[in-house]
């Protein structure tokens, strides 16, 4: 009997046993796999994506070059204060107009335009826009046509190479129509403007430059054979006229020297010197300030945007 009793306590003692070597291990259950460490479960739901924007949905965010932080305002059709974050080349502020018909379905113009100094990002979040004409009256040549209005820091290479970063993003984000992405650059934003054609002009259809000097690599615009129209007053207060004179005269010696004509010389490169009158008959008592009148001027913003790659240069 006594054996018995003792063979029966062992056997509750080993179930007793067993029973407690089973339960889960807190440490591998599902439960904690969520735990922050707090007792709180951490969320299930995955990071937004950094190839889709919550603030603007028309401003797609590519992930092999960096992402855009939309802006939350917008001043006359733009949305302003955008920061494209370039791997290579920092924080890029810009100022966007997107028609309302853009949906990505087929390839839309684009246009670049570059301020004075009255416009940079650090004088005011779209400064540019209120100073500056060009954004809004491009938009009467090409309904179809996306604005970006940079504000940048300087007018030199740093300005230069995130202009350019700045446009590949826009060609690998957008549905961009290759042979009509257009750029202007005013005044300090023309310096800039020149050493991006300098640099990269085979990204563009063609190039105006506004009251400004010219920075950039002549012989690598040359090579490319991209259009650039010249304005700039007779007696700008500034940088006068003699340094666009020059670039003028440089350039095309170096296209003469490829063998091109005086006709197909003319349809790349013109020189446009504006008298006082130009000035003073549109109410502007100064030149280089006048620069801006360009904008309004269907002669020179329609040479721009009649500009299409393709075209016989020679």
């Amino acid at each position: 009997m006594k054996t018995q009793t003792l063979l029966s306590l062992i056997l509750v003692l080993c179930l007793l046993l067993s029973g407690c070597t089973n339960r889960p291990d807190r440490s591998t259950s599902s439960d904690s796999e969520n735990s922050t460490g707090t007792g709180e479960p951490q969320s299930s739901e995955k990071p937004l994506s950094s190839e889709t924007s919550t603030e603007n949905p028309t401003e797609t965010k590519s992930q092999n070059l960096g992402n855009v932080t939309a802006g939350t305002e917008t001043y006359r059709g733009f949305v302003i204060d955008n920061v494209y974050h370039s791997q290579n080349d920092g924080d890029i502020h810009y100022n966007v107009y997107i028609p309302e018909s853009y949906d990505g379905s087929r390839p839309y113009s684009l246009f670049f335009t570059l301020p004075g100094y009255e416009g940079l990002y650090f004088q005011g979040v779209a400064r540019n826009l209120e100073a500056e004409a060009f954004g809004f009256e491009a938009q009467k040549y090409n309904e179809e046509m996306i604005v970006v209005a940079p504000q940048l820091s300087d007018w030199g290479e740093t300005s230069a190479n995130q202009t350019i970063a700045l446009l590949e993003y826009f060609l690998d984000a957008y549905n961009i129509d290759r042979e009509k992405v257009y750029a202007n650059g005013y005044s300090g934003g023309g310096e800039t403007m020149s050493l991006v054609m300098g640099k990269r002009p085979e990204l563009f259809t063609a190039y105006l430059h506004c009251s400004s000097q010219w920075d950039g690599d002549l012989e690598v615009l040359a090579q490319s054979r991209t259009p650039v129209y010249l304005a700039i007053g007779e007696d700008d207060e500034y940088y006068g006229s003699e340094p666009t004179k020059r670039t003028y005269n440089t350039l095309h010696g170096l296209y003469e020297k490829q063998g091109l004509t005086n006709a197909q010389i003319g349809e790349l490169l013109v020189l446009d010197i504006k008298e006082d009158s130009y000035f003073r008959d549109r109410g502007m008592n100064n030149q280089h300030g006048g620069g801006g009148l360009f904008a309004y001027d269907e002669n020179i913003m329609g040479w721009l945007f009649g500009k299409q790659i393709g075209e016989d240069y020679g």
